[in-house]
């Protein structure tokens, strides 16, 4: 049996499973939920919750699974990722070195460490580099297009 097929089965069971925690929540009713909260009483919402969670994580499971699998099977796309990887690696170097890391004082009284802090500036660097990154991308394509016609 395929895996493709594998899937879909467990999908539809999954699927089913989720409707019937539903309708399980629907016979409760919001009032009934909402009293039973407040004691702490989850009961009725935790399994679809949980099916959520699960879902979740045999989705991002399956999604690595085809996306390794496709990778693997054509080397120019391996080659195309790894060249991908390589260079987003080396966004990340920069920002890494460009960003200081200050111990910060947060609201709650607690602090923000040095590296952590050095880590936030890191992400807010990457982010206008590649921000600038795919502006200018965008705009060569554009111009390519432009100066074709």
């Amino acid at each position: 049996m395929k895996l493709q097929n594998i899937v879909k089965i467990i999908s539809a069971l999954l699927s089913v499973l989720g409707g019937i925690f539903l309708l399980r929540i629907l016979g409760a009713g919001d009032d009934d939920i909402k009293l039973a909260a407040s004691m702490g009483d989850y009961g009725v919402v935790s399994p679809l919750v949980e099916l959520a969670k699960v879902i979740l994580y045999l989705t991002i499971g399956i999604t690595l699974v085809f996306t390794i699998k496709g990778l693997f099977s054509d080397k120019e796309k391996l080659k195309k990722a790894a060249l991908s990887i390589g260079f987003f690696a080396v966004v990340l170097v920069i920002s890494y070195v460009l960003s200081d890391g200050v111990e910060t004082p947060m609201k709650d009284g607690e602090f923000l460490s040095a590296n952590g802090s050095k880590w936030v500036g890191t992400g807010i660097r990457m982010f206008y580099f590649l921000a600038i990154i795919a502006i200018g991308l965008m705009l060569t394509s554009g111009l390519k297009r432009i100066i074709k016609k």
